[in-house]
């Protein structure tokens, strides 16, 4: 029985040794090599007396070694934390002074870029470098032992990483993850997408975001083989799905409003037996794009929270008949959904989506308030069992039909009040970007004195065309009832978007009220 997240990789070493787990440019390496780095990792951890559940930072690209570092935490009995490398070196700081991390895994150039960043942090006391030398740190290749690793009895409720994720306002909370979260994701979201031995899996979002980890355990789960790109241009993706012959794709909306826009050859296609999406709602006009450029694929779309990992998928099948639901709940979950007061709601009522099950994280890290807020007792648990089973409440507004197939709506503080109604930005995005007109669309609600609020929509061209406001109006009025038509449509080359590629839409909606 796999309890612990390295124990996915052990296994598959065991039973498929020569199997390739993981490339990286011209670097494959099997899951018996894997396994035998992360042992090596793990190793090093217990040579500088890294204690059962201390925190390791990973601040690198996508490469072999950071997947080694990932599994070799486990293997030593640490917690890793997973740090976009796109963020400044403040933004870095932060985060390994929040859970205070003791070591930090980064490049010999990465570090001397914000060694200055790092410096009052009290905590960190090693700092192993790839790709050269610096001072006062451990060079990979010295770091690694061939030692046994310690066995700290570490259990499946055990803390394995900690995520963090912008909130709404303030800084990043760090989502605690235990490692049954993690393995037990990685079984659910690998048996609804029917991966499997012979499948190749393309990992293009970012490791430090849970959908792109999420692609090295629901491969590992089953014995993949898994491409990492560190994503520069759309057209990487097609290339690396050519040359690999890739079965198995997964991005966020913007990323594959991008490749919908490009020439997809032959061979980058023929593969592909299915592609999924996560991070945010599908436009129906991109799903329609993409299902014409890969008509042998099943669509998957997904629906999740860093909080739950994973929450619902619509099934292939259902694509057709229910293109605009983000499906049901995923296997060993139940997803509810409850108005304020807790009770259930009833087919097509508006309420709040709730998870409960396996997945359920625990909570965020030194952070009792926020997770006091966002996670409760289940709702509807049997009065007889004395101790509260804890769900988490996702600030997300959906609806379910008579079948139990639900909708999203509408972030519950994204939701626009204007002229007395309530808008999906959802909603008025969709349309805009079923005009053809748009790339990108982001809906927001300003503060104005006689609505409310105003709607306000920024967009930019699509294939970066020439757009006039007034264009993309005109198309709005004669889909949109009047009260949804936006006040103001602001055409921009592009919109800001998060280290994780998702639209920022506190940014904008921050710039959008100083102009």
């Amino acid at each position: 029985m796999r309890t612990q997240l390295h124990e996915i990789v052990m296994a598959m070493a065991a039973r498929r040794p020569d199997a390739p787990a993981l490339t990286f440019k011209d670097r494959t390496a099997s899951y018996a090599e894997l396994w035998r780095e992360a042992r090596a990792f793990g190793a090093g951890l217990n040579t500088i007396g890294l204690a059962r559940g201390e925190r390791v930072g990973l601040l690198l690209d996508k490469r072999v070694e950071t997947v080694v570092s990932i599994l070799g935490s486990s293997v030593g009995g640490g917690v890793f934390v997973p740090v976009n490398p796109l963020l400044k070196g403040h933004q870095v700081a932060y985060i390994l002074g929040d859970c205070a991390v003791r070591v930090l895994v980064t490049t010999a150039q990465r570090y001397e870029l914000i060694r200055e960043d790092l410096a009052e942090l009290e905590t960190l006391e090693h700092v192993i470098v790839l790709d050269g030398i610096a001072d006062g740190a451990i060079a990979w290749d010295q770091f690694l032992s061939q030692a046994e690793p310690v066995d700290h009895g570490v259990i499946d409720v055990d803390v394995a990483a900690i995520f963090y994720t912008s909130g709404s306002t303030g800084r990043p909370k760090g989502v605690v993850l235990s490692h049954r979260n993690l393995v037990v994701g990685g079984a659910s979201v690998s048996q609804y997408l029917g991966n499997h031995a012979d499948d190749v899996i393309l990992a293009a979002l970012p490791l430090s975001f849970d959908a792109g980890f999420s692609q090295l355990t629901t491969a590992f789960t089953v014995g993949a083989h898994v491409i990492l790109l560190n994503y520069l241009l759309p057209s990487d993706v097609i290339k690396l799905c050519a040359k690999h012959r890739v079965t198995g794709l997964t991005c966020v909306p913007p990323l594959f409003i991008q490749l919908t826009e490009l020439k997809w050859p032959k061979d980058a296609i023929r593969s592909l037996r299915y592609f999924a999406n996560t991070g945010g709602r599908m436009p129906r006009a991109t799903l329609d794009k993409l299902r014409a450029i890969f008509p042998a694929a099943k669509p998957y779309l997904m629906y999740g929270l860093t909080e739950a990992f994973r929450s619902t998928y619509l099934d292939p099948a259902e694509v057709d008949r229910r293109p605009d639901s983000i499906g049901k709940a995923i296997p060993n979950a139940e997803i509810l959904v409850v108005r304020d007061d807790g009770s259930l709601c009833g087919p097509g009522e508006e309420g709040e989506l709730v998870h409960r099950g396996a997945l359920v994280s625990l909570g965020y890290w030194n952070d009792p308030v926020r997770t006091a807020e966002r996670f409760k007792p289940a709702p509807g648990r049997e009065p007889g069992v004395p101790n509260p089973e804890l769900a988490v409440f996702s600030g997300d507004l959906v609806k379910a039909d008579e079948d139990g197939f639900l909708y999203f709506v509408s972030r519950k503080d994204e939701m626009i009040k204007t002229s007395g109604y309530r808008v999906s930005p959802t909603e008025v995005e969709e349309v805009a970007f079923g005009t053809g007109l748009v790339g990108d669309a982001v809906a927001l609600g300003l503060d104005d004195d006689r609505l409310g609020q105003k709607i306000v929509l920024a967009v930019s061209p699509a294939n970066g065309a020439e757009l006039k406001p007034e264009t993309l109006l005109a198309e709005l009025k004669a889909k949109l009832p009047l009260y949804m038509v936006p006040k103001e449509v602001v055409v921009r080359a592009s919109l800001p978007r998060s280290p994780n590629n998702k639209y920022d839409r506190t940014l904008l909606r921050a710039e959008l009220a100083v102009r």
